[in-house]
Parts: C-alpha cells; sequence; structure tokens
C-alpha cells in the first residue's frame, strides 16, 4: 500500500436505537465531503441496514465474496459523495469461523480496494456479542455512540469492559447522541469516565455530542443523510465537528489490538497467520 494507510474506525454502541448507524452514515458523508475516500462495511449481521438508511437495494453481499461467487468490488453499492457500501452478510456465524481459504480469499479482494479508499467505517451490531468483540478488536479505532440514559451508559460501558478485560482495548471515543442540550451529553461522558477510570483504569475521549434534532427523523423517513438533506441543521452541523475532530486523530497511533483489518487492507495478505491471532 501507499504511505497512508487506510484508518480503520468501528462504530459500536452498548444497546440498540441510539443512532449508531446514522452516526455511521454521516460521519462517512462528512469525510467524503473533505476529499476522503470512504467505504462502509456493514457489519451488523443480525439488523443490516445501512443500505435501508439511503434507500439503496444491494443484490449481493459479503457471502457471495466469501463463497466464491463474486468479488468485493463487484459486491460493492455506490452512496452518497461516492461512499462505497460492502452490504452484511448473512449470519454472523460465517464471519466469525472463517476458514482459511475464505480468509484468504477476503484479503485478496480487500488488498485489491485498499489503495483506493483513506477510511474503511465498521458499522457494528449493538450489544458485546461475540461478533462485535471480533469486529471490535481488529479496528484502529473505537467510536461508542451512547444516549443520556441510563441503560444506555450501562451498556456502553459494559462494552468497554468486555472489550478492555478480553481483548486488551484501551482507546475509546464517546459520542454522545439525541442530546436535549450541550450539558446533556457532558453529563453522560462524565458518567461514563468516572466508571472506566475507576474500575478499568482507561480513560475514554469525549468527541463531542449531537442534539437531538427533528431534521435526523425526517432525513431519516427520506432515507437520506442529515448532512446532505439538511446541512443546516444542528444535528448536520455537530456531524461536521466530528468529521473534524476524526480527521485530526493521529496517524501515527499504532493498531491497538488485533489485526485483523490490517491483513485484510495489506496489499500483500499473509496467508501465515491464522485469524486468531492477537496482538496486544
Amino acid at each position: 500500500m501507499d504511505a497512508s494507510p487506510v484508518k480503520v474506525i468501528g462504530i459500536a454502541s452498548g444497546k440498540g436505537g441510539v443512532g449508531k448507524t446514522n452516526t455511521c452514515i454521516n460521519l462517512a458523508l462528512d469525510l467524503a465531503h473533505a476529499n476522503q475516500r470512504v467505504m462502509i462495511l456493514d457489519a451488523d449481521l443480525g439488523l443490516a441496514n445501512v443500505d435501508v438508511l439511503l434507500g439503496l437495494q444491494p443484490t449481493f453481499d459479503l457471502s457471495h465474496v466469501l463463497n466464491k461467487q463474486r468479488t468485493l468490488e463487484e459486491i460493492l453499492v455506490p452512496g452518497p459523495a461516492g461512499i462505497q457500501i460492502v452490504p452484511a452478510t448473512s449470519g454472523a456465524r460465517q464471519m466469525m469461523a472463517l476458514t482459511q481459504a475464505q480468509h484468504e480469499t477476503l484479503s485478496r479482494n480487500f488488498a485489491a480496494l485498499a489503495g483506493e479508499i483513506d477510511y474503511l467505517l465498521v458499522d457494528m451490531a449493538a450489544g458485546i456479542s461475540d461478533s462485535v468483540i471480533f469486529m471490535a478488536s481488529g479496528c484502529d479505532e473505537l467510536l461508542i455512540v451512547a444516549c443520556n440514559e441510563p441503560a444506555s451508559i450501562t451498556d456502553a460501558y459494559a462494552l468497554m469492559k468486555v472489550l478492555n478485560r478480553d481483548e486488551g482495548m484501551q482507546r475509546f471515543h464517546i459520542l454522545s447522541n439525541r442530546n436535549e442540550s450541550s450539558q446533556d451529553g457532558l453529563t453522560m461522558y462524565s458518567k461514563l469516565a468516572v466508571a472506566c477510570e475507576r474500575f478499568l483504569n482507561v480513560s475514554p475521549r469525549y468527541v463531542g455530542g449531537i442534539p437531538e434534532d427533528p431534521m435526523v427523523r425526517r432525513a431519516v423517513e427520506q432515507q437520506r443523510a442529515v448532512v446532505e438533506r439538511y446541512p443546516g441543521s444542528p444535528a448536520a452541523g455537530a456531524f461536521r465537528k466530528l468529521g473534524e475532530a476524526v480527521r485530526r486523530w493521529p496517524e501515527s497511533e499504532p493498531t491497538q489490538n488485533s489485526p485483523f483489518f490490517q491483513r485484510l487492507l495489506k496489499t500483500e495478505p499473509d496467508a501465515g497467520h491464522n485469524k486468531g491471532e492477537q496482538s496486544h
């Protein structure tokens, strides 16, 4: 690959319904508007909905690549602003138990496109299932979306606890969504930060908040992203600030955990590794 490696960012949440996929899509579009080449991997293997939120109808998905029926390039679905979407495969077990041949197939396919993208955003399922841990452990950065409500905060903490305990992850970015005020986001982050610092010896980073905005729901109903459909809305402005923050994340920080996606994105896949290896 060239001198600028692909930045792999996982978008996760402890519970559903907090706006994780919407965050992924709007972040992707803001990055694309800043002349970044962006690909979304829909890794919500149970309730894939990136295509639904954008009004797209994919014909093929990642399972067709694993079964050598299609190449990765052939299943890509073009989205707004030039973003590319990898539709989710059906069933978490298939991604969790890749054979050596399937891993090599996936590696070759991602490697063929790696030089054409700057960011790979991985939209993961909510919760702490094995597939979520597997996907999260392979990302350079993890953005956790939460709301200022007890269940969301508790589940976000549980996600970080499992990833820290089982995968040695220490670097988490927190985004507060659906805030009634700017203080809402800071309050939510403070609760999470105190718990993480006390019990996990981890200091998550706050990357800001997205306000409660009726334009977001209206954009969703129209199967559009709010940053494109209502660019003057408060939420769109907040998503642009998130994009600016993400673009400032240091390139020099080492990958914190599993090299799963790093191997997929190498120009020369290393078949000598098995998928279970970890590097912390």
